[in-house]
């Protein structure tokens, strides 16, 4: 397809129906139409596998799909089946489902570092009771996350250390600090500055890069001498690392884990698991104040629960995980090679574990650029291949990846001219995409 011809009328025209009833046009941030191409952000029609159709008819092979939640692809057809066998049966009841204990029984075998378990709908509830829990444990005040990740909650612990803290206090956000990713060092003069002040260190245990040797056993040790509690957010890296996320890899043990993500396949539910003497905490058999953990009318909705057994299922008796990781390789080697081949790989950049790929956008001179990605997303688009960043499901077939590799040649060949004019600006067709985090719109 010719690129300059490349324009998506109906997804334009959707754009302003959805910009006029939801604010921001989409439910997440990460999906609005400023993270794509001026007028070039597909509105989606349908999915199946591992592509999409957009409402102009176009055809994709879609990436990071679900932000990383449908890894099996869309409409699968084994979680479909468990879906379907419950919604007959009622999705919810005015006292628990005996699928709960199923669901629970089933996520302890799979996750067995964690010794109970309750459901939600989204991560961010369950990263805020994981936060709500540590501080009635500890009985302290103080947050202390990651600063190298960039997201956890929606909540004000969290997003009122953004740029978007616009209508949260500083008395919140105030009680949240910082620790680097990798620098035990730094970890434990932040923990000995607020001695006895902080009730967890909450972070993802893996990310674009490997863990260091040793560095989730000095976080757990440092956890242990300073009595704090010590939270993994497994939402990315629950079954993609492996079933049991970074913990299962590396067998490290929080005291308590988030899940959420490919766990469903696309179908909101998400976990908080951990130890039972604190999960217990949010329950009825113990002595101490009662926490109010995780009480929602749709967490336990009986499809969804059932959707994630299957899923569940599925990664075990299919071998999920080797096969993003096998599908990842081959994916980074291909578009890595086509950088290379048009001079440009040192600036088209993949990163990240097999499973997880991300691509970063370098200018002439290393930097990240907006208006270079924008370029690239451009022809990616273009080219049938919807990317926002490069992570696998495991529907993606031989072909696939071949496709999006000669997508990829060609887009960073105009990546070359655009290098070579010192100014990405004539291939933009419009203005750059915008970062999500961002104070003013």
């Amino acid at each position: 397809m010719d690129t300059e011809e490349f324009q998506l009328p109906r997804s334009r025209a959707a754009n302003e129906r959805l910009h006029a009833l939801i604010p921001g046009g989409a439910h997440t941030y990460a999906k609005g139409d400023d993270q794509y191409p001026e007028h070039l952000a597909p509105v989606i029609s349908h999915g199946r596998g591992a592509h999409v159709w957009d409402v102009d008819g176009n055809r994709y092979i879609e990436y990071g799909s679900g932000l990383r939640s449908v890894s099996l692809g869309h409409a699968h057809p084994r979680v479909l089946e468990a879906v379907r066998r419950e919604l007959d049966r009622g999705s919810n009841f005015v006292r628990p489902s005996i699928v709960e204990a199923e669901a629970a029984e089933r996520f302890l075998a799979t996750v067995p570092t964690a010794e109970m378990v309750k459901f939600a709908k989204n991560g961010s509830d369950a990263t805020t009771a994981a936060v709500r829990l540590a501080r009635a444990a500890t009985g302290r005040p103080r947050v202390a996350l990651c600063g190298d990740h960039p997201f956890f909650s929606v909540d004000d612990w969290f997003i009122g250390t953004t740029p978007m803290s616009a209508g949260i206090p500083t008395a919140i956000t105030d009680l949240t600090v910082a620790f680097p990713y990798g620098d035990l060092a730094a970890t434990e003069e932040l923990l000995t500055r607020y001695q006895d002040e902080v009730a967890c260190l909450i972070l993802e245990p893996a990310g674009h890069t490997e863990p260091p040797p040793g560095y989730l056993e000095g976080l757990r040790e440092l956890a242990d001498r300073h009595g704090c509690v010590l939270v993994f957010d497994e939402m990315i890296t629950g079954f993609r690392w492996s079933e049991a996320g970074a913990q299962g890899l590396y067998g490290v043990v929080p005291d308590l884990s988030t899940f959420g993500k490919a766990l469903g396949n696309g179908f909101a539910v998400s976990a908080l698991a951990g130890r039972r003497d604190l999960m217990e905490r949010g329950g009825l058999r113990h002595s101490d104040d009662r926490v109010f953990l995780l009480s929602t009318t749709h967490g336990a909705e009986t499809h969804s629960l059932a959707a994630a057994m299957a899923v569940q299922t599925v990664y075990a008796e299919e071998g999920v995980t080797a096969r993003l990781h096998t599908l990842g390789d081959r994916l980074a080697a291909g578009v890595r090679d086509a950088a290379a081949g048009m001079g440009v790989a040192d600036h088209v950049v993949v990163r990240g574990r097999a499973s997880n790929l991300v691509f970063a956008t370098l200018d002439e001179n290393g930097r990240p650029s907006q208006q270079y990605r924008t370029l690239f997303l451009h022809r990616l688009l273009a080219g049938g291949v919807l990317a926002p960043s490069l992570v696998v499901s495991s529907a993606l077939d031989d072909a696939d990846i071949e496709h999006t590799v000669d997508v990829v040649a060609q887009a960073c060949a105009v990546y070359r001219k655009a290098l070579d004019a010192g100014d990405p600006t004539p291939w933009l067709a419009g203005r750059p995409v915008k970062p999500v985090f961002r104070r003013r719109a």
